[in-house]
């Protein structure tokens, strides 16, 4: 989608669908290029198994751009969403993530591409060979390309060693925390951003569950809830957010709608919401 215009920082639109008889929540997130964490976020009230015939269910395709420099690859792991910006700072590609559950957890940094590979091999580590032992399983040293492989058909390899963006065998763990720390995309999705992506792209890594951001002279916040580890550590703090909303604030004279601002952040949504109050 087209990056948004100098003092814009949000791409996309919110969605309304109606769902038929056969449909799930998982259905719909993966045909409209979601996470199930996403939809069912946005959609707090509809079944996810069985939404039924004609419910309305909210597509959250509209997002706020993560801070920092439009360049490279950027995964926000607090939304389980990567952003891809193509040389020419003129559009930006955004797709749904599995990553490391808790106990594995995809670390934040910088990275590059080192390299990438079609039909990838799979050489499990000795930590994920000993977890199935531990089960009673057997998990072979070396995976051959095939149905079985969890890397899929596509992986890109980083110079964060042992971490990589890779297909999946298993479609229905995208957009939740269900990896030994690799970042899953659907195969359509990897199979799109694989030939896009050269070796030595940057790559940030980042945890922002609170993203600030203007349209229109209009101020928005998109809330996600922390992780886990996030939230043992340090508790639900809203610090970082007020801190963001003021910064902008400070800057532009525009007034909040506090309530607004305090009904986004205990919904957490995911969702752009408009916070600052009308111009005088």
């Amino acid at each position: 989608m087209p990056l948004p215009e100098d003092g814009s920082d949000i791409v996309g639109e919110v969605k309304e669908i109606t769902t038929k008889e056969s449909d799930t929540l998982s259905d719909v997130a993966r045909l409209y290029d979601l996470g199930y964490i996403e939809i069912t976020t946005a959609n707090p009230d509809v079944d996810p198994w069985l939404p039924g015939e004609g419910t309305p269910v909210i597509i959250p395709s509209r997002f706020i751009l993560p801070p920092g420099p439009r360049v490279g690859i950027v995964i926000n792991l607090a939304e389980l969403r990567l952003y891809y910006y193509p040389p020419g700072g003129k559009e930006v590609i955004t797709h749904p993530l599995g990553i490391g559950r808790e106990g594995w957890s995809t670390p934040t940094g910088h990275a590059t591409v080192r390299t990438k590979r079609k039909h990838p091999t799979w050489y499990p580590p000795k930590s994920i060979i000993a977890e199935y032992a531990a089960r009673g399983e057997t998990l072979p040293r070396v995976v051959p390309h095939g149905p079985d492989n969890p890397l899929g058909d596509y992986a890109i390899y980083l110079t964060m060693p042992g971490y990589l963006l890779h297909g999946t065998d298993k479609p229905y763990g995208v957009g939740m925390r269900v990896s030994h720390g690799c970042i899953r995309l659907y195969p359509e999705d990897i199979e799109q951003l694989f030939p896009l992506i050269a070796d030595g792209t940057q790559v940030r890594i980042i945890n922002e569950p609170f993203k600030v951001g203007l349209k229109g002279g209009e101020l928005y916040v998109e809330i996600h809830e922390q992780l886990q580890e996030q939230l043992d550590s340090e508790g639900d703090n809203l610090t970082p957010l007020m801190s963001a909303v003021l910064a902008v604030t400070g800057e532009s004279g525009l007034k909040l709608e506090w309530k607004r601002l305090r009904d986004a952040a205990s919904q957490k949504r995911g969702v752009p919401v408009k916070v600052s109050a009308p111009l005088d």
